[in-house]
């Protein structure tokens, strides 16, 4: 077999997908390894688990071990945040001798060209974190730390179970406006009061990275037409929103006609308040804006990507 053009890497938190393609975008393998943490198990033990997936398509396509396999490596992965992260990664997958060239940026890119009909536009993922990117028509980009608070960000799934504990908390005792989220998150966790709920996170006996789980929730209650849970849905659709004008006016793009790919679990369920309140603010500031929800996979971004880059050259 001649070698491919493109071999491309979707690394994210939870999973990575690696997949080979020919330069007309034919995907000839793709699998799927472990989660992408460089910042648990180092930037050499996450390329490693990246290499799993080269060996599986190697294997799989009966390739030897110690040839490259494309052209180009386009690796988009988690911990791509700064330029010093950038560096370190592109060392690395560079040092594995996998393609001819190296790019290395972060997944959230993947994720946005999974959804353009072209190489350029916005991307905000939401689903375990809230992050944002972007690419002109010139080739300028957009982008943030997504550090958390750390970096001014709010939002996500723990994000938005975090303030509905905070919200069922103060109902409960009295610095808060009522709630049917007081009863309601209590319930979840197998509580009788939010005052009990509390003392089992305090304690250890609820891990309180579970916050993330109550995002469904939330909308439930806000469904109802409860005013604190609509107030949080309202919050998360100004989050997404600023993230994405951010973005947008950086690039000079507010009055364009420009993809903005949402992506990330919150986000591509698709609730309907939530969707309506995007839609609604994208109406007022950016009406021009083409909203679309992903449905293609991040690994898909990567492949194009990877063929944008090679048809730069």
């Amino acid at each position: 077999m001649s070698r491919a053009a493109v071999l491309a890497i979707d690394g994210g938190n939870s999973k990575t997908e690696v997949a080979l393609a020919t330069a007309d975008g034919t995907v000839l393998a793709c699998v799927q390894v472990g989660g992408f943490t460089p910042h648990l198990d180092g930037v050499g033990g996450a390329v490693s688990v990246a290499a799993a997936g080269v060996a599986l398509i190697r294997a799989e396509l009966g390739l030897a071990a110690d040839e490259p396999l494309a052209e180009l490596l386009a690796a988009y992965v988690a911990g791509a945040d700064f330029p010093v992260e950038v560096e370190a990664l592109s060392a690395e997958f560079a040092g594995r001798g996998w393609a001819e060239r190296t790019v290395v940026d972060n997944d959230s890119f993947a994720l946005m060209r999974s959804g353009t009909s072209r190489p350029w536009g916005v991307a905000v993922v939401c689903g375990a974190g809230i992050n944002c990117v972007g690419i002109a028509p010139d080739g300028r980009h957009a982008r943030f730390p997504a550090l958390g608070t750390l970096s001014g960000d709010w939002g996500g799934g723990p994000g938005l179970g975090e303030t509905a504990h905070w919200y069922a908390v103060r109902a409960e005792d009295g610095r808060g406006a009522p709630t049917v989220l007081r009863k309601a998150v209590a319930e979840y966790f197998g509580c009788a009061s939010m005052a009990e709920l509390v003392e089992a996170i305090h304690f250890g006996r609820i891990a309180e990275d579970r916050f993330g789980e109550l995002a469904p929730l939330v909308f439930e209650v806000a469904g109802l037409g409860d005013e604190v849970a609509l107030s949080i849905v309202e919050r998360l659709a100004d989050e997404v929103c600023a993230w994405a004008f951010a973005a947008m006016g950086r690039l000079d793009l507010m009055d364009a006609e420009v993809e903005v790919v949402l992506g990330g679990g919150v986000l591509r369920a698709r609730q309907p308040l939530l969707t309506a309140g995007i839609q609604r603010r994208f109406a007022e500031r950016a009406p021009r804006a083409v909203l679309t929800v992903a449905t293609e996979r991040p690994i898909h971004g990567a492949v194009l990507l990877g063929l944008d880059e090679l048809a730069r050259r």
